[in-house]
Formats: C-alpha cells, structure tokens, sequence
C-alpha cells in the first residue's frame, strides 16, 4: 500500500492526539496555548489533506477510511478534554451530542453501505459548515485565556453550542436521506 500525502497527513493527525493529551495536561501557563495550536494545527490538516486529495487526485480506500475515523477520535478526545476540566451539564451536554451524533452517522453509513446505499448518505454541505463551527469552537475551549480582550472560552462556548444544534440538523438530514431505505420491510423491500 503506497502512503499518499493526503493519508499521512491523517495519519500525522492521529499521532497528534496523544501530543494533545500530554500538552493540554502539562503544568505550565502556556499549555493552553499550546494544546489549541495543536487541535487547530490538526484541523488545518484535515481540510488540507481533502484539498490535497481532491485537487492531485490522491484518493485511496485507506484514507478513506482513516481520514473520518482521525477526526472524530481528535473532536472525542478534545471534548472528553475540555468536559473534564469544565464538567458543566452544558458542556456534557453539547459533548454527549457531538459525539453520539458522530457514532450514530457512522453506524447509519456503515448499515447503508452494506445495502449499497452509501450515496444516499454523503456528507452535504451542512456537515461542512458544522465541522468549522465545532473546529473553531473547540480551539477556543482549549485555549480558555481571554485573547485581546475578547473572552475565548465563552465564545467557545457559545460556539460549541451552536455546533451541537447543527451536528443534531446535519444528523436529522443523514436520517432522512436514509428513511427510504430504513422504512422498508425486510421481507417484501416495500415502505
């Protein structure tokens, strides 16, 4: 199997979760600092490595595959992160719906795909759109120093927010995209 550039970036991106975990938990001022240099570092290279794929057209069956599984381990273990060290019930509960929406989709396109349906639940352009908010949202948390004035750590928050509402919209679209096929009998295929 020949390593595209596209793939090593993923892979590059899940060698970076266990660097968040030690950064985020070092005993110094600038570790929060650098554990949201981190995550964002990894999210520039999420959309990079689909940019690269896309535009020297270097896809592969492994990336693939690892490049969703990168990024969701990155969003569960950052929220998993910042939930500990901010165990508020708004915060469990933003992180509970990001990532139960993330294993549910996941679930959903793995059962689709096994019927030969994975087109009916591509990513749409609401998915996109979340994953910048939640992205920013995350890097804002992980920072949690007020910057130039402004307070990161409750923009993040609201930010958070605002992409569990649209984690729970783009869910809502990949379920109804699925419908047709999941309101079918088994026994006779008829809805």
């Amino acid at each position: 199997m020949r390593i595209t550039v596209p793939t090593a970036l993923t892979l590059m991106r899940i060698v970076l979760i266990p660097v968040l975990v030690v950064v985020f938990y070092l005993p110094y001022k600038w570790t929060s600092f650098a554990a949201a240099a981190v995550f964002a570092f990894a999210s520039v290279t999420d959309w990079l490595d689909g940019w690269i794929a896309r535009r020297y057209n270097q896809y592969s069956a492994f990336g693939a595959f690892l490049d969703p599984v990168a990024d969701k381990l990155m969003v569960a273990v950052a929220l998993l992160l910042i939930v500990q060290v901010h165990p508020t019930k708004w915060m469990a509960l933003w992180a509970a719906v990001i990532i139960g929406r993330e294993i549910a989709v996941s679930a959903l396109r793995e059962w689709m795909a096994a019927l030969g349906e994975r087109a009916r639940v591509k990513v749409a352009s609401i998915g996109k759109f979340k994953t910048i908010v939640q992205m920013v949202a995350l890097t804002c948390l992980l920072y949690q120093e007020p910057l130039l004035g402004l307070p990161v750590f409750a923009i993040g928050e609201w930010l958070l927010a605002v992409a569990a509402l649209l984690t729970l919209w783009s869910g809502w679209a990949y379920l109804r995209a699925a419908w047709p096929v999941l309101g079918r009998d088994e026994r006779t295929g008829v809805n």
